[in-house]
């Protein structure tokens, strides 16, 4: 006789380093700001899924030096 085993889910916040896009409208959650795109200069972006007890909540931007000023909330940003 099998018995049936709970599914656990391991779904942790995370934050990915992604290129600012144009057309893009988010808004840092850090500073507020707007994350802009630019020709001239390549900027960056913190996004993160955030998980809260196991089950995804929301999504995040960051400016890069806002995530890193607010020390790394969800981990180190992989590209």
């Amino acid at each position: 006789m099998k018995i049936a085993q709970e599914r656990v889910s391991t779904f942790a916040s995370r934050g990915v380093r992604r290129r600012v896009e144009p057309g893009e409208g988010s808004s840092c959650a850090r500073c507020g700001e707007a994350i802009k795109f630019s020709m001239k200069t390549p900027a960056h972006q913190i996004i993160a899924n955030v998980y809260e007890n196991g089950v995804w909540n929301r999504v995040e931007h960051f400016h890069d030096t806002c995530y890193l000023n607010a020390g790394l909330p969800y981990g180190n940003a992989r590209d």
